[in-house]
Formats: C-alpha cells, sequence, structure tokens
C-alpha cells in the first residue's frame, strides 16, 4: 500500500506550514524554512516543531539527504481506512533474538512505513499479552520500540482524523470490529 523509498523523498519540495510525521519525532508542522548560521556557516534548514509532545525544534539542513528522508507526507484519510482495513491481515515482525530484533525495530522505525510500523506494533502487541498472563512484562527494549511506534501512527492517525491522540485506538477497535461484522454478514 505505502512502501516509501529514500527516491521518492528526493523530489519533494517541502515549504513553510506544512504538516509532516518526521522520524520518531512524529507530527511537525515545518514552521519555516530559513537560512541559519548554527555553526559558522550559513545553511538552509526546514524549521520543525511538533505538534504533539516535544516541545523542541528541530533543524534539519535542507541539503541533507539523509535527514529530509525520514520527512513523509502524512497519510490521506483514505490511506489511513485502508491500513485500518488490512491490520487484521499484517502478519507478525517477531524475532526471538532479542539483539537480531533490536536492529530490525531499529530499521523500522527509521524507515517510518506506516505498514511495517502496524506490524511492530501488532508483534509487540502479541508478545506483551504473552508475557502478561506469565506474570512477565515487555522488556524495556520493546517497550520503547512499542512506543515510539505507537506515538508515530497514533499521531499522525489523530491529525489526519481530526481526533484526540486517546480515541484513536478505540477509532481503530471499532473499524476492525466492523470490518469483522460485514466479513461474517452479521
Amino acid at each position: 500500500m505505502e512502501s516509501e523509498s529514500k527516491s521518492e523523498n528526493k523530489n519533494i519540495n517541502y515549504k513553510a506550514n506544512d504538516v509532516i510525521l518526521y522520524a520518531t519525532h512524529g507530527v511537525c508542522e515545518i514552521v519555516e524554512v530559513a537560512e541559519k548560521d548554527l555553526r559558522g556557516t550559513p545553511i538552509e534548514y526546514y524549521v520543525l516543531k511538533p505538534l504533539y509532545y516535544d516541545k523542541c525544534t528541530i533543524y534539519v539542513p535542507v541539503a541533507n539527504e539523509e535527514l529530509v528522508a525520514k520527512m513523509r507526507r502524512l497519510l490521506s484519510v483514505s490511506n489511513i481506512y485502508a491500513l485500518i482495513e488490512a491490520m487484521p491481515d499484517e502478519g507478525a515482525v517477531w524475532t526471538e533474538d532479542e539483539n537480531e530484533r533490536t536492529e530490525k525495530y531499529k530499521e523500522i522505525l527509521e524507515r517510518g512505513d506506516r505498514t511495517e510500523l502496524v506490524k511492530l506494533v501488532k508483534s509487540l502487541w502479541h508478545h506483551q499479552q504473552s508475557q502478561r498472563s506469565k506474570g512477565k512484562r515487555l522488556s524495556c527494549t520493546d517497550d520503547r520500540f512499542m512506543k515510539d511506534a505507537e506515538k508515530m501512527l497514533y499521531e499522525e492517525f489523530a491529525h489526519v482524523l481530526d481526533i484526540k491522540r486517546e480515541q484513536v485506538l478505540p477509532f481503530i477497535i471499532e473499524r476492525i470490529r466492523v470490518r469483522e461484522k460485514r466479513k461474517s454478514g452479521r
């Protein structure tokens, strides 16, 4: 559905007031595109302000392809609905080896592909349920990955769908429930 690549981002020209998804910082507004002298040489930057949690300013050099590749246009409402419709069918991305899993999840967060993020959250949620049944918790690393992926997805969904972040999960669950009812003919 989505498969984003760095080459697709090369041709995107962002401008002030655009709202984008930036890496694990979540939904950000580009407050300006300005030349700044942050290190002794004037460089053109995208100046980003996260809309939800981080009360910081992020400076992304316009000429830095690697950092600009972490900026993504927000999904449309119809893309979000399609992603939610596909959620129950998305496979897990669980790997037993913790080091391997850590590297795999870092890559998924770095790429920011929403389908992969859904798979990551789904995998960790299932693992979390399994751990709870044994009286255990997720590892700190897995918990962090789950929170980062949820933050990225929930902020984007909330912004695009014009709902509160805490309404995203109930919204997704309701959409899946409706889908399942339709499939079963009820």
